[in-house]
């Protein structure tokens, strides 16, 4: 009950922060206004969402809770698809002005690398899901390294483009990529709940599913593609943030208290909605635009990483 309580309230604030966000300062221009914060609030929901259960998934099939699906690489490959877009054919690209296209582009991009990497490194038996984290660690490395190579050739002008994919931005988010993504999302839900119901014991570690009668390895590597679309769609829907599903996994595992994922999966999307209604309230609000949401997330999110790792010391 203490749980379905607790639930109750984020949902309550998040609603609350969101009529705030959609109806403040409205003044006499709603007709113009209201659509356009509705096409925010749709993209801040489907991001909060998917970064949120990406995240609580992945530190759940490597029982690890300071560990995030960047490590994957995906953030860094967006980066690199955008940045070599640029590099190859310019800012005024038909692949780059036409953001239907490029988010296809880079949704598919990400998802078939996701894949051939899963395939190549679960072939050979013995493979563990740590020596997936240290190959996804090395090519990240790869693309930003990539990315930086080609930043550094490019016009000074087209830079300044690279540079604004490199931030998540909720500003101008169309609103046929908003239908797009929520159809994929649909599709991704829907056989994401297949799997949904073996978080609880993979929680326990690789060991234990297996003795309780999970098949670990044909769960993980569905869980694997499910956490790679869900990261590519909010990665190209609004660009990377990267601390994000750190911060909301652990504010949900401390505030709930509790193992089951179908508490912990809901409460960190509602968690996830209210850090980002909250924190685009502030830019917007508070500091009129002078700064974006992702670099407040990422330094409130770095801050409570490295609390983390010093909590974790001391134990």
């Amino acid at each position: 009950m203490q749980l379905k309580w607790k639930i109750s309230g984020l949902i309550i604030v998040s609603v609350a922060l969101i009529l705030t966000y959609l109806f403040i300062g409205l003044g006499s221009n709603w007709g113009y206004v209201l659509p356009r914060r509705g096409m925010k609030i749709l993209a801040i929901v489907i991001t909060g969402g998917t970064i949120a259960i990406s995240t609580v998934v992945f530190q759940t099939i490597t029982n690890n809770r300071i560990l995030t699906p960047s490590l994957l690489g995906l953030d860094n490959l967006y980066i690199l698809i955008q940045t070599f877009i640029i590099f190859l054919f310019g800012s005024t690209s038909f692949l780059l002005i036409n953001k239907n296209v490029n988010f296809i582009i880079s949704i598919l991009l990400m998802v078939l690398f996701s894949l051939v990497f899963y395939k190549i490194l679960f072939k050979r038996e013995g493979n563990n899901i740590y020596f997936l984290l240290l190959v996804g660690i090395i090519f990240g490395t790869l693309f930003d390294s990539a990315s930086t190579f080609m930043q550094v050739l490019i016009d000074p002008n087209e830079f300044m483009v690279v540079q604004d994919r490199m931030f998540a931005s909720f500003n101008n988010v169309q609103t046929d990529l908003i239908f797009i993504a929520i159809g994929v999302l649909v599709l991704v839900g829907l056989y994401f709940m297949k799997f949904a119901n073996y978080l609880d014991v993979l929680s326990l570690g690789k060991d234990e599913a297996i003795n309780l009668g999970v098949d670990y390895d044909y769960a993980v590597k569905r869980l694997l593609i499910v956490i790679a679309i869900l990261v590519s769609i909010s990665t190209a829907l609004v660009g990377p943030i990267i601390f994000l599903g750190l911060l909301v996994a652990n504010v949900s595992y401390e505030f709930l208290k509790t193992y089951k994922h179908k508490y912990l999966l809901i409460g960190s999307v509602f968690i996830s909605i209210i850090a980002l209604v909250g924190g685009q309230l502030v830019v917007e609000r508070v500091f009129t635009f002078s700064t974006t949401l992702s670099v407040i997330i990422n330094f409130i999110g770095g801050v409570y990483f490295i609390y983390l790792l010093l909590r974790g010391t001391r134990k």
